[in-house]
């Protein structure tokens, strides 16, 4: 197969149909996240794999911490524990020398033992330098700026301050390079509470007709590859 020259730096899946696909099948909608965080694991391997050197995935809105039913909540939580003792003991974390970001409001959305979990994989690599690899949990776009004007409007009261490298500074992802190439699975070209809206002003973007549970590393490179042939023009 023809070898993909041009790797997009910054990657985001949306992963979207989990609930949709265990439906179809007679499933509980937790079975559903289950069954798309394999396809999570298996596509933070791929993307390291071929050289993509920050890959962001958005695990949950605010929205699906606080209007999704207790059970499927309670198990949505479990799953995320399940999966980050799963990383902090992965080698290939370490060997390819990965830094784990996690972003949103999830201090203040989740229990003890599963913040104890992730700040686990946040502080064993700390230190990492050649990969992120960036989860959005509890997480809004909107919320995100909202708090950045609040935030910058209480360090300045002249607007001819007011830059993009300032908002920047003062956004969840402050420390993230801008969006390359957002992906998003589940059928439905839309977008959801502002994701990331200041990190992706230029990106390009994939709309995949699979839902998540269905869109394994081949499917993720097959996107890279589309990618790959087309020529950015951020805004000229």
């Amino acid at each position: 197969m023809e070898e993909i020259i041009n790797i997009p730096n910054h990657v985001v899946v949306i992963p979207d149909g989990n609930r949709r696909w265990a439906k179809s099948k007679g499933l509980n909608p937790w079975e559903g996240h289950e069954e798309g965080a394999k396809r999570t694991e298996d596509i933070v391997r791929e993307a390291s794999r071929m050289g993509v050197k920050n890959l962001s995935v958005w695990g949950s809105s605010l929205n699906n911490l606080t209007k999704r039913p207790l059970m499927e909540k309670k198990a949505l939580l479990d799953i995320y524990r399940k999966y980050f003792k799963k990383l902090i003991e992965d080698e290939d974390v370490f060997e390819t020398q990965t830094k784990i970001n996690v972003i949103g409001r999830w201090r203040e959305q989740f229990p003890a033992p599963l913040k104890k979990v992730i700040e686990d994989c946040i502080e064993k690599t700390k230190e990492h330098k050649e990969r992120t690899l960036n989860f959005f949990l509890a997480y809004n776009g909107d919320d995100e700026m909202i708090e950045t004007v609040k935030k910058i409007v209480e360090k300045v009261n002249d607007s001819s301050k007011v830059t993009a490298e300032l908002i920047k500074d003062n956004l969840m992802t402050r420390e993230l390079p801008a969006v390359d190439f957002v992906i998003r699975t589940g059928g439905e070209p839309h977008w959801s509470v502002g994701f990331m809206m200041w990190d992706i002003a230029n990106s390009e973007f994939y709309f995949s007709e699979k839902l998540y549970p269905d869109f394994g590393k081949d499917a993720f490179e097959e996107a890279i590859r589309d990618y790959s042939k087309r020529g950015r023009r951020k805004g000229r």
